[in-house]
């Protein structure tokens, strides 16, 4: 992978990033040159697919004129590299560079079985820069709402980690998580135009079932993602099965809107529709969510709504007062909640000394 440091980012002044564009926004713009609609197709292919073109005049199949018209009006904004970091379980982390000047990150998680043989490799991609949100144990919450990201930034983040899965581990990656900064559904429209790109088949390619968004809860929004890309996995960050539990600790929950008792329908909505069940992430903090109580809650919601858990240990957030769950806690609130017949997982921490575990992403470059 070049490793380019050159963080100057060319802009022309009004010209429109064809990246930031849905395929259908882009068939649209097309028709307005006078173009027919097909052409669209062909410049994704050539912004998208394996073999990217670096300029229109690349865009052999174009006509000359309408490569010209392109050259003029437009351009293709990508991403820079700007930092790389690779932790000693061989997560890797990148910092990147947008028009905006502000920075992205994304990450590379290598899953491997008890002999070091690499089983998955997962890219967890960001939405935004920063996040709205507010939760109070996540480092992006802490950094408020900065930018949102283009549906093509959102899709350089997978090429950028393609490359790097091929010189690190000589094989392709297996699954992408919208689990990274920001709240994938506060950007839903660039959110569904990266999902298109990335799935379609003459594009990127990838299986929408290996393809995961994950939400603090935005009812509205989930039931429109299960209308728009039922084949997506859903997953919710729970982190409390109680309403006034998961209020203290996700502001997001205290709006009648967005609270658990309006997520609850559309939750069910959502595994109706897809006829998938959806995952509850679900964050251990000592003394405050892992009791049997909470499991037991946890495990009637789990069954109204069709859920399976994916329990987080908790990694440090500075200035954040929580403390991880101990390993018998952690271990006896499993088995209380495969008792109750829901499947349960659980996802250790991986990337933790270059801040690349989950909830610590905060654009941090003295690592």
């Amino acid at each position: 992978m070049s490793n380019d440091l050159n963080l100057k980012v060319n802009t022309k002044p009004d010209s429109l990033d064809l990246r930031s564009l849905s395929l259908s926004e882009l068939e649209n713009w097309v028709v307005g040159l006078d173009e027919p609609r097909w052409r669209a197709n062909q410049i994704m292919r050539w912004m998208y697919s394996v073999k990217k073109a670096d300029s229109f005049a690349s865009m052999t199949n174009l006509p000359e004129s309408l490569r010209k018209t392109l050259t003029r009006q437009a351009c293709m904004e990508r991403l820079k590299m700007q930092n790389l970091y690779t932790a000693k379980d061989k997560t890797v982390k990148a910092l990147l560079l947008l028009p905006s000047g502000r920075s992205v990150e994304t990450v590379l998680i290598p899953h491997m079985d008890d002999s070091g043989k690499i089983q998955r490799l997962t890219v967890c991609v960001s939405s935004q820069v920063g996040c709205a949100m507010g939760c109070t144990f996540c480092a992006t919450g802490k950094m408020g709402f900065l930018e949102n990201l283009t549906c093509g930034q959102i899709v350089d983040q997978v090429d950028f980690m393609r490359e790097i899965a091929q010189e690190r581990f000589a094989r392709d990656i297996s699954n992408v998580v919208f689990m990274g900064m920001g709240e994938p559904l506060l950007n839903y429209n660039a959110l569904i135009a990266s999902l298109q790109i990335l799935t379609h088949s003459d594009l990127v390619g990838l299986s929408p079932r290996r393809i995961t968004v994950s939400t603090v809860g935005l009812a509205r929004r989930i039931r429109d993602l299960a209308n728009d890309m039922p084949r997506i996995g859903l997953a919710v960050s729970l982190h409390a099965p109680f309403e006034s539990k998961r209020s203290s600790i996700m502001p997001v929950n205290r709006s009648a809107i967005t609270d658990l008792t309006a997520l609850e329908p559309a939750m069910r909505y959502h595994t109706d529709t897809t006829n998938r069940k959806l995952t509850f992430e679900y964050c251990l903090f000592r003394g405050f969510n892992d009791s049997s109580e909470d499991a037991h809650a946890l495990a009637q919601l789990c069954h109204r709504v069709r859920a399976k858990v994916n329990l987080i240990m908790y990694n440090d957030v500075p200035g954040v007062d929580f403390e991880r769950t101990s390993e018998a806690r952690l271990n006896e609130f499993m088995s209380q909640l495969s008792t109750h017949g829901v499947t349960v997982t659980v996802r250790r921490s991986r990337g933790t000394d270059i801040t690349a575990a989950c909830g610590q992403l905060a654009n941090r470059v003295d690592q």
